[in-house]
């Protein structure tokens, strides 16, 4: 990844922020006031959502967060996955060995209150 110490900041960033903010804010207020089908309102939503998206690109933060996407998404394609047959033993490991921890600790549970109750003379 790349060390990015100082972010070049336009002045205009501000204001770019408010206009995001301002189009989200609009978008919430119109889904509470309008009662629209479901259509409409998806349209809106994906189109408030993609315009402030874009507005919030052209901001140096934005730009900072495009480049750390984009290097994320390199190093998401260099994990080596385990293949179905070692998800599958793993999981019937996990299973097993949750299942033998559950009966020992219950079986730990119902010794410890034997011995309190023999300790105490309650007799639960």
């Amino acid at each position: 990844m790349n060390a990015v110490t100082e972010t070049p900041k336009s002045g205009l960033d501000l204001v770019k922020w408010l206009v995001v903010i301002a189009i989200l804010g609009a978008l919430i207020g119109v889904n509470y006031a309008f009662e629209l089908s479901a259509l409409p309102r998806a349209g809106a939503l994906v189109v408030a959502i993609s315009l402030a998206g874009f507005i919030a690109a052209q901001t140096a933060k934005g730009r900072l967060f495009l480049v750390f996407a984009k290097e994320a998404k390199l190093e998401v394609r260099k994990v080596v996955w385990p293949t179905r047959q070692e998800t599958n033993v793993t999981t019937l490991v996990i299973g097993i060995v949750t299942l033998i921890m559950g009966v020992l600790l219950w079986i730990l549970d119902a010794a410890l209150l034997k011995i309190v109750s023999f300790l105490t003379g309650l007799g639960v």
